[in-house]
């Protein structure tokens, strides 16, 4: 007997704007050689993950411009099929986070899937950088929203984490595990960064 009932999302109201879709898993890769061996894994298995391209962890000192510009041509090339690439700055810290957002935007702006932020420690920084970002997207021409993911990562971001996520183009909160628990100097041990245990040590669950 064939069902003619309703989906309830056809059934109930939706005049609000539909929730964008978001892979749950996101690699890291921070070289040119790992960032087109993830793109070709992603040609291979399809949209199922982002891949985020790491000028934080990835660009050797010295080396921040030629990075964030390796990062632009690999992102522009055929390599990129599905347009499911964004970057990681650096952090408010690094005197390389407005180059970064420069560079990324004016030159993979309507490619770039999304800029993640990391360690920042007060939601002024977060604010400072999203304005910047901004900013480069209007002198640039950039015409889209690039959506913004911010890393919590520090006790200053976790305590203001509901203010963050009212900020503007954010689109998503990451908690990073390993920096949080670095920040607690030896009182968690690295067995809470693995699962299974993570996020259960009375310290990070609290």
């Amino acid at each position: 007997m064939q069902n003619n009932k309703p989906h309830p999302n056809e059934a109930l109201f939706g005049g609000e704007k539909s929730f964008p879709l978001i892979p749950a898993c996101e690699h890291f890769a921070g070289s040119e050689k790992l960032i087109l061996k993830a793109l070709s894994l992603q040609d291979t298995i399809g949209q199922v993950f982002d891949i985020t391209c790491d000028c934080e962890d990835g660009a050797a000192s010295g080396q921040e411009r030629d990075h964030a510009e390796m990062i632009v041509r690999v992102l522009n090339s055929d390599a990129n099929k599905y347009n499911m690439a964004g970057a990681r700055i650096h952090d408010y810290t690094h005197p390389a986070w407005e180059q970064d957002i420069d560079i990324l935007v004016g030159g993979a702006g309507k490619v770039l899937s999304y800029i993640t932020i990391p360690k920042c420690t007060d939601i002024s920084q977060a604010k400072e950088m999203i304005t910047y970002l901004q900013k480069m997207a209007t002198f640039h021409g950039v015409e889209r929203v690039i959506p913004v993911h911010i890393l919590i990562e520090t006790h200053g971001a976790l305590n203001q984490v509901h203010d963050i996520a009212k900020l503007p183009w954010l689109q998503v909160l990451d908690f990073g595990l390993m920096d949080f628990v670095s920040a607690h100097h030896g009182a968690i041990p690295a067995s809470a960064m693995r699962s299974p245990g993570q996020f259960e040590h009375r310290l990070l669950s609290r």
